[in-house]
């Protein structure tokens, strides 16, 4: 029988300047959408399209990934709370039971697919002028990279956590058990960070550190798995004829992400939703499936262009 290594994940919030603590959440999103810009400069480039114009898809992925994001997770994660608090949904604030500021806790991965989804379609529409799909098979080579550090800045954050396992791959994430009151309580230290520090070395808080079970880090588990669906995305662009078929990078890409989603989530402790209603599967399961079929479709019926643009 194998058991966890004792590794305590208990990560600081961001880089501190003194003025100003930069998140490695929001780090994670920098980095995602600066390198998504990156590689679609360079299919642009291929493709002869003008550089304004991949100013404007910046603007319209960006906006539409948070939007979506966001009323992804409202919809279809957290509707019970959000329909009795719907100023909390485009608010970083929490008005009751007393105020405070909470920032956006909260985005889910499908609702950010169908937002792309439909700004591509305007955006093919009013300013590349071409095809929807000519922008879907290109645009989901960045998304799937910014994919691998969005699951990193989930792992920074210690959330979206895994089933307890007594496997090699466990972790033991301090934040996920203790919130910071709670730390701050069990500990009667009144700076979090100092008490969540203070659980995690000092021997006197060893019964409080037993507490935390050792769980799957389910957010690394994706981020590696989507290391190679971008790869397998990025060979198919740049090595082969798989963009000239309609429809076809942007079923696999379908396909291979939400086909991890499936098979992680088998292991991710529950983020609600409606899985109680349906039973089987989970709500991200659920809604992965739909996805998947889709990007089957695409993937059978892709053809090429009679005519391919230069």
């Amino acid at each position: 029988m194998t058991h966890a290594l004792n590794i305590v994940w208990n990560p600081s919030e961001g880089i501190d300047l003194g003025f100003f603590v930069i998140r490695y959440y929001s780090l994670m999103f920098v980095v995602a959408f600066g390198l998504g810009w990156y590689i679609m400069k360079n299919i642009f480039e291929r493709e002869g399209e003008s550089i304004e114009k991949l100013d404007s898809l910046f603007i319209w992925t960006v906006l539409a990934t948070l939007i979506g994001a966001r009323l992804g997770h409202v919809l279809f994660y957290d509707w019970e709370y959000f329909r009795n608090h719907l100023l909390e949904i485009f608010l970083p604030f929490r008005f009751s039971p007393k105020f405070e500021f909470t920032g956006f806790q909260g985005l889910a991965s499908h609702g950010a697919a169908i937002s792309i989804i439909i700004a591509m379609y305007f955006y093919s529409k009013n300013i590349l002028k071409r095809p929807q799909l000519w922008i879907l098979d290109r645009v989901v080579v960045p998304v799937a990279s910014g994919a691998i550090f969005v699951r990193l800045g989930n792992f920074f954050n210690s959330e979206i956590v895994g089933k307890e396992t007594t496997s090699v791959f466990g972790i033991r994430f301090l934040r996920d058990k203790f919130s910071p009151a709670d730390a701050v309580n069990a500990t009667q230290i009144p700076n979090p960070k100092a008490a969540y520090h203070a659980i995690a070395t000092d021997p006197k808080f060893s019964a409080l550190l037993e507490q935390v079970p050792a769980k799957h880090p389910t957010q690394l588990y994706e981020a590696f798995c989507y290391i190679f669906v971008f790869a397998i995305l990025f060979f198919m662009y740049w090595k082969t004829e798989a963009r000239l078929k309609s429809g076809y990078l942007f079923g696999m890409f379908l396909v291979l992400l939400f086909t991890v989603r499936i098979v992680v989530e088998s292991v991710k402790e529950s983020q609600g939703g409606f899985e109680n209603e349906l039973g089987l599967l989970s709500t991200g399961q659920w809604l992965s499936i739909p996805f998947i079929l889709i990007g089957l479709y695409f993937v059978f019926t892709a053809e090429k262009p009679v005519k391919v643009e230069h």
